[in-house]
């Protein structure tokens, strides 16, 4: 599981993250929400050991990232899109991370094939789509077979197939006992597929729980959030 206890963070005078605590717990999809600014990339790169706390603790199976001996087998993360060089071919790109992390490259295959990418494994990266691109960031997050999943922005540039495909494909590792943790802006794709949610505003946490717990009275989550994370910008009538 994932464990975010006190998690506090500064930059000079400036406050990023007050704080904030929460559990991510495994056989659920957990979506992690927050406007642009709220603290959702200084969590996450705290978390992924990209950048270090000012206090508090940020656990993956009670141990920091930065502790794990071969962290990929631990957490499979896609942080800001698939970090693949455009000149690469996709299982180039795949065959460097296993080596990174002593991985049997016969993963290679399977992970292409499960985010449906097996025909464009010697096609170089440069050429893909997007959406083919945010494939690719899954495939290598998935290369260490981890237990823990932690998606920054999947959704991005997948097209509506690709979008049922990430659906089905998340509740399916919820459904085999993984922690997944998903950051999105995509409020009906998160009201799909998130079990439970985390939400944040202004580097404060503003409401954890599942899905109808915060979105209580609101008729849909997006109204929820708008409420939690700036009234003001609540329809004509709206409500916390």
């Amino acid at each position: 599981m994932i464990a975010i206890d006190q998690l506090r963070k500064t930059h000079g005078k400036t406050e990023v993250l007050h704080s904030i605590s929460f559990e991510v717990r495994p056989g659920r999809v957990t979506g992690f929400l927050g406007p642009n600014g709220a603290g959702k990339s200084s969590t996450l790169r705290i978390l992924l050991g990209l950048d270090r706390a000012t206090s508090g603790r940020a656990l993956i199976d009670g141990q920091a990232y930065r502790d794990l001996r071969y962290p990929m087998r631990a957490v499979g993360a896609m942080f800001d899109g698939p970090g693949a060089s455009n000149g690469r071919t996709a299982r180039d790109h795949l065959r460097w991370m296993c080596q990174s992390n002593g991985i049997p490259t016969e993963r290679i295959g399977h992970v292409l094939d499960l985010v449906g990418l097996e025909r464009n494994a010697t096609h170089k990266v440069g050429t893909f789509s997007l959406g083919m691109g945010q494939r690719l960031g899954i495939a290598s997050a998935l290369l260490g077979s981890p237990k823990t999943l932690v998606l920054d922005e999947p959704t991005n540039g997948l097209d509506p197939d690709g979008l049922r495909w990430l659906r089905a494909f998340l509740r399916g590792q919820a459904a085999a006992e993984q922690t997944v943790l998903v950051s999105s802006h995509l409020m009906t794709e998160m009201e799909d597929i998130a079990d439970d949610l985390i939400v944040i505003n202004k580097g404060a946490l503003v409401a954890t729980g599942t899905v109808d717990t915060v979105r209580g009275s609101h008729a849909t989550l997006e109204e929820a959030f708008f409420a939690l994370t700036d009234p003001q910008d609540m329809p004509a009538g709206g409500t916390l």
